[in-house]
């Protein structure tokens, strides 16, 4: 009989074991929104219902000083890598559809680690990242099922397509899907939980293509919204306010209105995930990170209101790069906080990893670093280090630029024509000064000289076929009828990375360092002083 037992206890261990490791581990979701406005959700005191952002923050913790680049896909590469979008190539521009530009493959990205760590992992929505080479679609880079868009502005009905190219599949293959697209988006996250394999953790990140335009919405919501306030306070940068006086002069509708209705959409749907993390009985154990990828696309015809923050989506004022942002974890974190630390997306992967207990598998150095101290038990890590973003959107020669930590931050507009180079700068002692009233850089000379140069430094790591602000395709260009046949399969592809020009790697190193500042042809290419301007960094 005691054998017996014994048998019958080691069988209960196997069967229970992998469930008890999978309760160890906890489940994550990273929800990201598309172009959000700050002043967007009620708790923000915002005038659209959010309801169920509200209750992450309710039940979880406000991130309140969360930064991202001001564009899309450098946001996007930031998250997905923990490092620096200037160093991959993909920081001044997003990635267009006629663009071959991708996160290098042999960067680490968040959702390959999770996988090696016996997550189970999905993506569904926007990926934004590449989609010229199979080396950079969404399942060659960790996650094992793909439901969504390659691009952006696919619309939120059918057909859902991009540049007259179908672009909606699932795993490599076109689908054709019915319905609200944000809707959809719900709909399969909720079902890829449900029908998940209970002995492993899940790692999902569902980027919403809401509330990117062209802004549209189910006419009930639409309703609801028609009657909002359309008469919002200026977002206090020249480029943003000109495009709604240009728009009140033409008499051209608000945006505001549909705006609306899409935001609320979008907070329906992260309801319905909620409420299936809920029906699953898996809500506590489930990290739910919520941001925005970008400030609100405050302009004209994008409708997104970031005030009391100055600017919106492209700019490095604060408005173009401080989002909302939330993570609820009921297990570890007590629900109604607020972390005012500063937290990048470069900083998700390593803390992420850090709250699941796993270890990040990159080779390349992670310019992100772990927040999960201060968010779970509150120890203050102040920002001594500098953060660096920038864009060159939507006027090519035209960039916006910014260093800041706790206490300086320099913002520079940069606009370059064919003879001239013209400068504005603009430094905010921005822990007192969180809304950049007050232009300091006249007072303080020394301090936009210094932090001028360190902008110099940071915008010489590009590479100099990195993404820039080219908005039409090259002449006589053609867009596939259907994207998801557009990328090359590896099997098709030569082993190495080419290097371009260069004959051989040594004069590649020599090109480079004549290059200097103008950027880089050495991928990853750091020089020090001491290296008389030779990339050091790969040898």
């Amino acid at each position: 009989m005691s054998r017996l037992i014994r048998l019958l206890s080691l069988v209960a261990f196997i069967v229970i074991a992998p469930q008890i490791h999978a309760a160890e581990k906890p489940n994550i979701i990273v929800m990201v929104a598309d172009d959000l406005g700050w002043n967007d959700v009620g708790f923000h005191g915002g005038d659209i219902d959010t309801p169920s952002l509200d209750r992450l923050a309710a039940e979880g913790m406000e991130l309140n000083r969360f930064y991202t680049t001001p564009i899309c896909s450098p946001t996007r590469a930031a998250l997905m890598t923990g490092r620096n979008p200037m160093r991959l190539g993909v920081a001044l521009g997003v990635i267009l559809p006629w663009d071959n530009n991708g996160v290098h493959p042999d960067e680490h990205f968040m959702p390959e680690s999770f996988q090696a760590a016996g997550y189970q992992t999905a993506m569904v929505g926007k990926w934004h990242l590449g989609h010229a080479q199979m080396t950079y679609h969404p399942n060659n880079r960790g996650f094992e099922h793909f439901y969504g868009h390659l691009h952006t502005e696919v619309g939120f009905y059918p057909p859902f397509g991009n540049l007259g190219g179908r672009d909606f599949q699932e795993n490599g293959v076109s689908i054709d899907e019915q319905g609200y697209e944000t809707y959809l988006l719900a709909d399969e996250v909720s079902r890829y939980i449900r029908e998940r394999d209970e002995s492993k953790p899940f790692f999902v990140y569902m980027p919403f293509i809401a509330p990117h335009t062209p802004l549209d919405a189910p006419k009930e919501l639409q309703d609801k919204y028609k009657d909002i306030n359309t008469d919002l306070e200026p977002a206090r940068s020249k480029q943003t306010d000109h495009t709604r006086r240009m728009s009140k002069m033409m008499m051209m509708p608000s945006a505001r209105p549909m705006y609306a209705a899409v935001v609320d959409g979008m907070d329906q749907a992260i309801g319905q995930v909620l409420d299936t993390l809920d029906d699953e009985g898996i809500a506590d154990n489930t990290i739910v990170l919520f941001f925005s990828d970008n400030g609100g696309a405050a302009y004209s015809v994008g409708g997104a209101d970031n005030v009391p923050l100055r600017g919106g989506k492209g700019e490095t004022f604060e408005g173009g790069i401080r989002v909302v942002s939330v993570m609820r974890y009921p297990d570890k974190l007590s629900g109604g906080e607020k972390m005012t630390d500063i937290m990048t997306a470069m900083d998700v992967f390593p803390t992420l990893a850090e709250a699941a207990g796993i270890e990040p598998q990159n080779t390349f150095k992670l310019d992100g670093r772990s927040m999960w101290p201060s968010i779970s038990e509150g120890i203050r890590q102040p920002r001594n280090d500098f953060v660096f973003f920038g864009s060159e959107v939507p006027i090519y020669g035209s960039f916006n630029f910014t260093v800041f930590n706790d206490e300086w931050k320099l913002m520079q507009e940069v606009d370059q024509d064919q003879l001239n180079i013209t400068v504005t700068n603009y430094l905010f002692r921005i822990k007192d000064d969180p809304y950049e009233h007050n232009n300091l850089a006249g007072k303080h000379p020394e301090v936009v000289a210094a932090l001028s140069e360190e902008i110099r430094d940071w915008r010489a790591l590009y590479p100099v076929n990195g993404t820039r602000s080219k908005l039409v395709p090259p002449p006589g260009w053609r867009a596939p009828r259907d994207w998801a046949t557009y990328p090359q399969p590896i099997d098709e592809l030569q082993p190495e990375t080419n290097t371009g020009m260069a004959p051989t790697e040594t004069i590649l190193r020599i090109l480079d360092r004549d290059h200097g500042e103008r950027g880089r042809l050495v991928y990853d290419c750091e020089p020090e002083w001491w290296s008389l301007g030779f990339c050091l960094k790969n040898d």
